[in-house]
């Protein structure tokens, strides 16, 4: 299933001609943060994704000047395979609970989570959003609660909608996320550590096109404007 999602995304990214079609900057970035980088970068082409799905297309020779993603793991593995610079960590952010606006379930807590009436989405694992989500669990003794899980999503766009829809009754997002979503979704804090040490990690392609203006666009994001643009989508900076 992955190896078939790979293929069709460096189809799509062909179609439309790759890094090279317009000159323009091609950033492969985590889903969440679409808001974020659109702001600080509008006329660079993107690719919004789950970050373990993005750095599978780049190891099966998708093109990209930058790779910034959800956590710092899939950053240090290319970089430690040679595919991107050495990365610098830019954000960070925390993990909630999240049900529809009218919350029909009636879930307060993580441990309304254990009700077999309950359904949850979540994150695949593999995801960081989902890797996030099943470490808080067992911080707080609630592992049983994968139970109720009826989908897992590639990334945590895919929590967020179907909980917005209301075709689950929660899911586990990043608060970033669960604030873009306004009234749609109602957020529940997580106690104490569960919340997850959020960190994003960017970097610059080892084979980017675009290298000079990859690297202004990395300086950016770890500069004032890209803080300001990061702080209004309400991450956290380091």
């Amino acid at each position: 299933m992955r190896r078939a999602a790979v293929a069709l995304a460096l189809l799509a990214l062909a179609s439309c001609g790759g890094s090279s079609s317009d000159g323009r900057l091609t950033v492969f970035a985590a889903a969440s943060l679409t808001a974020a980088l659109r702001e600080l970068a509008p006329d660079a082409r993107f690719n919004f994704a789950g970050s373990d799905e993005l750095a599978a297309q780049l190891r099966e020779g998708a093109r990209a000047d930058v790779y910034a993603a959800a956590n710092t793991r899939y950053p240090a593995q290319l970089f430690t395979e040679g595919l991107v610079e050495r990365p610098h960590v830019f954000a960070t952010n925390r993990l909630v609970l999240v049900v529809p606006a009218d919350n029909p379930a009636h879930v307060l807590s993580v441990g309304d989570l254990r009700r077999q009436d309950v359904k949850l989405v979540v994150a695949q694992r593999g995801v960081p959003a989902g890797d996030y989500t099943r470490a808080a669990l067992a911080e707080l003794g609630e592992r049983r609660v994968l139970d109720r899980v009826v989908s897992e999503e590639q990334d945590v766009k895919g929590v967020l909608g179907k909980v917005a829809l209301g075709e689950a009754d929660a899911g586990f997002v990043y608060a970033t996320d669960a604030r873009a979503a306004g009234d749609d979704v109602h957020a529940i804090e997580l106690p104490g550590t569960a919340a997850a040490n959020v960190r994003y990690a960017v970097a610059v392609a080892r084979d980017a096109e675009h290298a000079g203006e990859a690297q202004r666009f990395v300086a950016r994001l770890l500069g004032a404007p890209g803080r300001a643009a990061l702080g209004r989508a309400g991450f956290g900076v380091p």
